[in-house]
């Protein structure tokens, strides 16, 4: 055998006993899940992804991305009174509060939205991110028909019903938020009186 029979073989050989996409992953989360500790309500399941999460983190096509918002629009699940707003400055604390499902987090305390982290709700709030799209004059632009209503509840509870792989939280869908708390949402966005459409 000369040297190049001897390159081959060993270089094919490396490539046969390569781990898969599975392995890898497999391999992956066994040392995340080996180097985060439980501590309170933050349990490791934290770290077990749902179909949406693993369609997410694969190469997203436009059926990766159709198969997502379908799988997450038969999940959507609206108010049985259809009663799909509340009170708006209930919806403002919500949106202020950043509380919630973490370790320190008392459990038994409703969580916030922790909305201002992502987006522009009111021009008087100075501190707001911009990883979500600015949200003032929301309602303003869009009215508050029943369709709008119910697009907004929608969005709120699971946004990957509307754009997949969102950056946006499923606050309903994943109990980070209740029923009644998306409806202050809601009307937050979308009452004439909220600071968001001032």
């Amino acid at each position: 055998m000369n040297w190049k029979t001897i390159t081959l073989a060993v270089l094919l050989a490396g490539c046969a006993s390569a781990p898969g996409d599975e392995e890898i992953r497999a391999q992956a989360l066994k040392t995340m899940k080996g180097s985060f500790k439980e501590s309170g309500q933050a349990k490791l399941d934290r770290l077990d992804q749902d179909e949406t999460q693993r369609l997410c983190s694969s190469s997203i096509t436009k059926e990766t991305a159709a198969r997502v918002e379908k799988l997450n629009t038969a999940a959507l699940r609206y108010p049985t009174d259809g009663k799909l707003m509340g009170d708006w400055r209930e919806g403002e604390k919500i949106a202020q509060s950043g509380i919630g499902k973490q370790f320190s987090d008392d459990p038994k305390r409703p969580a916030g939205g922790n909305c201002y982290a992502c987006h522009q709700l009111s021009p008087q709030e100075i501190s707001y991110g911009t990883i979500g799209p600015s949200l003032l004059a929301f309602g303003k632009l869009r009215g508050t028909s029943e369709a709008i209503q119910r697009y907004t509840y929608g969005k709120i509870w699971n946004a990957q019903a509307f754009t997949a792989c969102s950056n946006m939280p499923r606050f309903g869908h994943n109990g980070i938020l209740t029923e009644a708390q998306v409806r202050h949402l809601v009307a937050l966005l979308l009452d004439p009186a909220s600071p968001v459409n001032r």
